[in-house]
């Protein structure tokens, strides 16, 4: 048993040391703490005359509570102001159709009858106007500003086609 004893002493000497340095920062640690709380004391003593003395220098007066601390919840005097949500799919964005009366006009694609928002087109079809003009095959009859009604839609091609229209469209640019 005397050799387990001293396998013991001799780990609790090594732990002794490597814990030392731990234990004077603990210590150091424990009196600063002391330090702030004496500075903290000292400066609840002092609210009182800061915020007498405090606007002549024109230093804001604390909020009220702790000192130092934001008051919980929104600011004062801004009430929630909640922007009109659509029944079905939350807000909506982009810029609302001209009115029905006086100004309205409808898309300039044949048979869509929306109202126009941009260029004369509505918004899905000003979509797909963007979308021809990106990969450089806008039709010349699909024009800024037409007049309503008076533009064929086109039916775009998908998948293997529309990949080769794509590629031909850049041969016929390049």
């Amino acid at each position: 048993m005397s050799v387990d004893k001293a396998f013991r002493e001799m780990i609790r000497n090594e732990i002794e040391v490597q814990l030392k340095p731990l234990r004077d920062v603990v210590s150091r640690l424990e009196s600063g703490t002391a330090d702030l709380d004496a500075l903290r004391s000292v400066a609840e003593r002092l609210a009182p005359l800061a915020q007498v003395v405090g606007p002549l220098f024109g230093a804001n007066a604390p909020a009220a509570g702790k000192p130092g601390r934001r008051p919980v919840g929104r600011p004062a005097g801004r009430a929630a102001v909640s922007a009109p949500v659509a029944a079905v799919g939350g807000k909506r964005r982009g810029r609302k159709p001209a009115a029905a009366e006086g100004g309205a006009r409808e898309c300039a694609i044949k048979g869509c009858g929306k109202p126009s928002r941009t260029k004369g087109y509505c918004a899905a079809h000003y979509q797909k106007l963007r979308m021809l003009e990106k990969t450089n095959r806008r039709p010349s009859e699909w024009s800024d500003y037409a007049n309503p009604n008076s533009v064929e839609d086109i039916k775009l091609p998908r998948g293997r086609a529309a990949s080769k229209a794509l590629a031909e469209a850049a041969q016929k640019n390049a």
